[in-house]
């Protein structure tokens, strides 16, 4: 039966993420989920996308 791991939020991308094995010695320190959102990567992305929805033209 697995134990109940620790998790945290990402600030970047706002996704859930649990304690692993590497991030031990330093979990208190550990803010973001991987490299792309540790990097800004997930937020430049994010902005950089096409809106979903176009605003029509007002005649």
């Amino acid at each position: 039966m697995k134990s109940a791991r620790p998790e945290k939020i990402c600030p970047a991308c706002g996704r859930p993420f649990a304690w692993r094995r590497k991030w031990a010695k330093t979990w208190d320190q550990v803010k973001y989920c991987s490299a792309a959102c540790r990097e800004g990567r997930y937020e430049r992305a994010k902005k950089d996308a096409l809106p979903l929805v176009r605003p029509r033209a007002v005649d």
